[in-house]
């Protein structure tokens, strides 16, 4: 079943919407219990003082796995398996709607540019959900050891995190970063979405001769899911530095002065301090993106879509 689903005989909008949003919660879920132990070390290789406490990301996951045990990497899980599900619904519904808003008016198939471009207005929509999940999911993540800082009393929970920062900083806390969660998220799907399909046909094409995407079986889309999910990060890693960077420590009054934090640390050409946690964030990709597609094609068929 194609993702984007888009005939000129299709009338059904709203099932459809409501699909896209069931299958795409469903894919969120599968991405975040595949994914979250590898985003755990990401985000503690990202947000690490300089000089940096890891040598490695296999050396976050030992020390990890020594002091927390397995538990520790699903630090932080409560919120974005509640907040990602959700999230991962509004971007398919989103797509989808961009989509048929695309299509509108015109029986000539999209292009892979059109397709494209729905997925990145719909990381323009993701972004105002993902900013203040991925905020609180970054503070559980990176209080490890924070009981031991005097005066410090470390988050209990995903809810407990929420209510205390919005307690301190309003709403505007839990949106602290948004400008560089937009300028991660577009460019992001857009490559993300546009891959997807592109990857779907060409595979079809190698196995049928034909570059219908719609034909796609399971393995096509577990492949071209699991690459449209490094594609993703390729464009958008230094944002994501930046934002874990913002989201975490307040020093940083935004994202610019992150970012010029951060180029500051990168002279003498240690650059790499933009892709800190680059080898577990691409491990992570391609087997968490293609659990999402994979799931959100099943549910699509299974609900007759």
């Amino acid at each position: 079943m194609e993702t984007v689903g888009v005939t000129e005989d299709r009338q059904e909008v709203v099932p459809r919407a409501i699909g896209d949003f069931i299958a795409g919660t469903m894919g969120g879920w599968a991405q975040v219990v595949v994914g979250h132990p590898f985003d755990t070390i990401k985000v503690r290789m990202q947000t690490q003082p300089s000089p940096p406490v890891y040598a490695s990301s296999m050396d976050c996951l030992r020390a990890t796995l020594r002091g927390e045990g397995a538990a520790g990497l699903y630090k932080g899980v409560t919120s974005p398996l509640a907040g990602i599900g959700f999230c991962n619904a509004v971007v398919f519904a989103a797509n989808g709607f961009f989509l048929r808003l695309l299509q509108s008016g015109s029986t000539e198939p999209l292009t892979l540019g059109q397709k494209a471009m729905a997925g990145g207005l719909a990381g323009g929509v993701m972004s105002f959900l993902n900013c203040p999940v991925e905020l609180l999911k970054v503070k559980l993540q990176t209080q490890y050891g924070a009981a031991a800082v005097p005066g410090y009393k470390p988050y209990t929970g995903v809810l407990n995190c929420g209510i205390r920062t919005f307690q301190e900083r309003g709403i505007t806390g839990l949106y602290r970063g948004l400008g560089i969660t937009i300028l991660r998220d577009i460019p992001s799907f857009w490559a993300y979405f546009g891959l997807y399909e592109g990857m779907k046909a060409a595979f079809v094409y190698r196995r049928l001769g034909v570059a219908d995407g719609s034909k796609s079986n399971g393995v096509e889309q577990f492949m071209a899911g699991g690459l449209a999910g490094i594609s993703a990060w390729l464009g958008a890693y230094p944002q994501d530095v930046i934002k874990s960077r913002v989201q975490m420590d307040y020093k940083f009054k935004s994202a610019r002065a992150a970012a010029r934090a951060l180029a500051q640390e990168a002279k003498g050409g240690n650059w790499r301090i933009f892709f800190r946690g680059f080898g577990p964030t691409i491990l992570r990709a391609f087997p968490a993106n293609a659990a999402t597609f994979v799931a959100y094609e099943w549910t699509v068929k299974s609900l007759g879509l």
